[in-house]
């Protein structure tokens, strides 16, 4: 059986529920060009993915006239103003997965395509950042997920093997990022119709708690 000594966990939809928060802030973006976009188009076309990858591609499928880096600015300032201002729900048994790694001695890194600022921001509201050992975010790596770069800060910066690790993540980029850096990865995923597109997962749960459940049955502690 499989010796687990560190869990590496996504951030937007895996242990905050901050998607409808990004879908907002695009809503008000688009809004100034009289343009929408369903939230259903959002989840399927864009989460998971990091903001200059989303700027520009939002900017090519609206044809908005706005100049990229202007635009990424745009949405990186009403990131930071939310962030700051707003609480952000956590994912049903984050903090439960959170606290029952952690009194098992496990160790714990965040591994998000999320600048360092906005984390920083969240966090500070939250309170969740004592649970880990090693923070690796959109700007500590050259290329972002799907890129396998930020796990591999991740592992090296807990100095643990990948064999030794589990990820979570709830989109298709940040598997391909877990994936490619040969770590075991769970999606978990609320949405059952986004279970087909998570097929490289090793295992896919509803959940958080769905996931802890299963574990014993799977690693050794």
């Amino acid at each position: 059986m499989q010796k687990l000594k560190a869990v590496l966990f996504d951030l937007d939809g895996t242990l905050i529920d901050s998607e409808y928060f990004h879908y907002q802030c695009w809503m008000e973006i688009l809004a100034n060009f009289g343009l929408s976009m369903t939230y259903e188009d959002w989840v399927k076309t864009y989460a998971g993915h990091p903001l200059p990858t989303n700027c520009r591609n939002i900017k090519e499928a609206f044809k908005l006239d706005t100049p990229l880096e202007e635009l990424i600015e745009w949405r990186e300032r009403l990131s930071r103003e939310g962030f700051a201002s707003k609480d952000i729900n956590l994912m049903s048994y984050a903090a439960e997965a959170l606290d029952f790694f952690k009194s098992r001695g496990m160790k714990i890194a965040l591994v998000t395509a999320s600048p360092r600022d906005n984390v920083r921001l969240i966090f500070g509201r939250n309170g969740l950042g004592h649970y880990f050992d090693a923070m690796i975010t959109r700007s500590d790596v050259e290329i972002s997920k799907p890129d396998p770069e930020t796990y591999l800060k991740a592992i090296a910066a807990l100095q643990v093997e990948k064999e030794d690790c589990l990820a979570f993540e709830d989109t298709l980029n940040g598997l391909r990022a877990a994936k490619a850096a040969g770590v075991t990865c769970y999606a978990v995923q609320h949405d059952e119709s986004q279970h087909g597109v998570l097929s490289i997962a090793d295992k896919i749960y509803p959940d958080l708690k769905a996931a802890l459940d299963a574990l014993p049955s799977a690693f050794e502690f």
